[in-house]
């Protein structure tokens, strides 16, 4: 009895959401960086509801690069952000993903879109200051459930709700950059 109690408490509630990021590479491209990133992306009862109710969920990926120095502030040196929409329309039936730099996407299913949501792939980097090959640097990367995107009822009621609230870990790590791919001329 009491190892059935013990499980029970030990499963995740039904209904509840998360964000868990499943698997991250960094790659060289011509002159530059670009990121994929595979997620786990479920939502709970709330947020299904407001989505069937035409409330646009954005959901943002962030990676970021950093420098550690020692004499003085870690400097940003490169980064990368991403935000998508994840809509519902009633009359088709139909659940849509539309960000920047990405084609509008139709999807029979709320599974299927909140799949093709978690992978993202060939997200460009944007490099701010000059990368060393042979250095270590620090790298962040975070997926996010963007309250500051919706109407401002909402908003008041995300201070009141963790049910609003859906984030991944921030995962941190220690990285090296890959060498960029030699073309042939």
């Amino acid at each position: 009895m009491l190892l059935i109690l013990l499980l029970l408490l030990a499963a995740p509630a039904r209904g509840e959401g998360g964000i868990e990021i499943k698997s991250f590479a960094l790659e060289a491209v011509g002159k530059g960086y670009q990121i994929s990133l595979d997620a786990d992306i479920t939502l709970n009862n709330t947020l299904e509801q407001a989505l069937e109710k035409g409330i646009i969920l954005y959901f943002v990926s962030k990676f970021t690069l950093i420098e550690s120095r020692w004499y003085w502030l870690d400097e940003e040196v490169a980064r990368s952000k991403r935000r998508i929409g994840l809509s519902y329309h009633a009359l088709t039936r139909q659940y849509r993903l539309n960000g920047s730099r990405m084609m509008p996407q139709g999807f029979d299913t709320l599974q299927e879109a909140l799949q093709t949501l978690g992978r993202q792939h060939n997200i460009p980097v944007e490099i701010k200051s000059t990368l060393k090959q042979d250095a270590e640097y620090v790298a962040t990367l975070q997926v996010w459930l963007d309250i500051s995107r919706l109407a401002k009822p909402f908003q008041v009621e995300w201070f009141s709700s963790k049910d609003w609230n859906l984030s991944s870990e921030k995962k941190e790590w220690r990285i090296k950059l890959p060498a960029p791919h030699k073309e042939n001329l």
